[in-house]
């Protein structure tokens, strides 16, 4: 310890308080005055505040489709809560997808998310398909996160009365062009246990609406785009489609924006 003495004269001259601690730890003592290091940080940084209460609002499709009979759809989420706790509200729709002014294959979720791992947080809550349909509910339970690869992965199970139950799947990749360019493909499929007439939904698997979007980022917030989609129906459902004088695809090209708040 006299190897330090003078070491401990140095400081004192120059840096009094840092003097100061030094000689508590030669005269013994353990206490180290961590405010006064790393200017007024804790030895392995400040303290991260993650039960602060933040809230955004995201819409990834906002847009035309464009061809003989012309529609908008859109398909957006926003969250409030914490690192751990968070309250979700999922939409997405369609307007005058059938040429009469109605909206169609709407349905609203209200979703409890947690996380589970790193990448993934496990949500459950109900869904209500409101639209100019028959109105149906269901109890939702499901996963939400970044998979291998970086695809931005949904995966949620359904169940409604009288033994209806289905599933969704929604896969989406940003591959970066440029720093602003983004081509993103997307693929959402849907499956259902039970034919449903009065939403004209065939058993089985009913559809896949695929997406490729060019967007250009102005701002990370702020991203018109143009692409085309393409949806497929299948059983079921796409005889119902056929008695309404409708095909079992659908091609279109589309412009819109995706945006955040």
């Amino acid at each position: 310890m006299l190897r330090l003495l003078p070491l401990a004269a140095l400081l004192i001259a120059s840096e009094p308080a840092a003097a100061q601690d030094l000689l508590d730890l030669i005269n013994g003592g353990t206490h180290l005055d961590t405010a006064n290091t790393l200017g007024g940080a804790a030895p392995y940084g400040n303290p991260i505040a993650d039960q602060r209460v933040y809230g955004n609002v995201f819409f990834d499709q906002f847009e035309g489709r464009l061809a003989n009979g012309s529609y908008f759809r859109w398909d957006g989420q926003g969250w409030i809560g914490d690192d751990y706790n968070k309250l979700w509200l999922k939409t997405e729709g369609r307007y005058n997808a059938d040429g009469r002014g109605l909206v169609s294959d709407g349905d609203q979720e209200l979703l409890y998310d947690r996380p589970v791992s790193t990448y993934f947080d496990v949500q459950g809550g109900i869904r209500s398909d409101i639209d100019s349909l028959r109105n149906r509910t269901w109890a939702a339970l499901g996963l939400q996160g970044l998979s291998w690869g970086f695809w931005n992965l949904e995966l949620t199970g359904y169940a409604s009365d009288g033994g209806h139950f289905a599933l969704r799947s929604n896969a989406s990749y940003d591959l970066y062009v440029t720093q602003r360019l983004v081509l993103q493909p997307q693929m959402e499929a849907n499956v259902y246990s039970k034919a449903d007439r009065g939403r004209e939904l065939g058993s089985g698997l009913s559809d896949i609406d695929s997406g490729l979007r060019l967007r250009y980022e102005f701002t990370r917030e702020f991203a018109p785009y143009v692409g085309v989609a393409y949806q497929r129906f299948f059983g079921g459902t796409a005889d119902y489609r056929r008695r309404d004088g409708e095909g079992r695809g659908d091609l279109r090209a589309l412009t819109g924006l995706r945006f955040w708040f």
